[in-house]
């Protein structure tokens, strides 16, 4: 008796060890596979498993009649009184129209031109598709940059662009096997390189840019966690 007690014992040992050494590997599988972009970071998971019933993002800046660049020739000094509160500020970027509009209360106070990833019209999906996402955004983080005079990065992949991402997939639209990329951000561009914005030249990979003296001045009144919404 007491020995079929023992080796019970060490089977149900064998059975936890197997357990554990199963659970250490997917956790450390799926986390590799987050970290490349193709499957949702846990921190994501519960937003994105709303699929299909999933709700629309709502807009959060009005719109702007034409595509005029409100302001574009005065700094900002002079267009808001006072020092400016970067927590008041806001971003509206217009693919269509080339511009980015910086709000302050929610009302715009001063346009720029930009331009965007080469392959600029309909939304990001995937990795390498060479466009630039569409959608509410924050920027996670921003720093001097020793190509493009600075970036601000915004926190893209969101758990609405994991759902679109999926969605592609499940209707055929993108290949399985294509992560869903990252590393977007607000930059300038190469020194000297403002014709590209003059032109229209959509040069980047997916990120948004602006001529470094334009990309200086947003810089200054932006934070982590502004707000920053792009439409077609």
């Amino acid at each position: 008796m007491k020995e079929v007690r023992v080796k019970s014992v060490k089977v149900a040992r064998k059975r936890l060890v197997l357990f554990v050494l199963f659970a250490v590997c997917g956790t450390t599988f799926y986390l590799l596979l987050a970290r490349l972009g193709f499957l949702v970071p846990v921190s994501q998971l519960p937003a994105v498993l709303c699929l299909p019933a999933c709700k629309s993002e709502q807009p959060v800046h009005p719109l702007m009649a034409g595509e005029q660049l409100l302001n574009h020739t005065q700094p900002l000094s002079q267009l808001v009184k006072g020092n400016i509160a970067e927590q008041k500020t806001s971003i509206l970027i217009e693919k269509s129209k080339h511009r980015l509009t910086l709000f302050y209360n929610l009302q715009p106070i001063k346009s720029y031109p930009v331009v965007f990833g080469s392959n600029p019209t309909g939304d990001k999906l995937h990795e390498g598709d060479r466009k630039t996402p569409e959608g509410i955004f924050h920027i996670q983080d921003l720093y001097p940059h020793s190509d493009w005079s600075k970036f601000m990065w915004l926190d893209y992949p969101t758990s609405r662009s994991w759902q679109k991402h999926f969605q592609a997939k499940l209707t055929g639209k993108t290949n399985w096997l294509l992560p869903i990329g990252g590393q977007i951000g607000i930059h300038g561009v190469p020194s000297g390189d403002n014709t590209l914005i003059d032109q229209r030249s959509n040069w980047t990979w997916g990120c948004i840019s602006l001529k470094n003296r334009d990309v200086d001045e947003i810089y200054q009144v932006v934070k982590r966690e502004t707000l920053v919404e792009i439409v077609p």
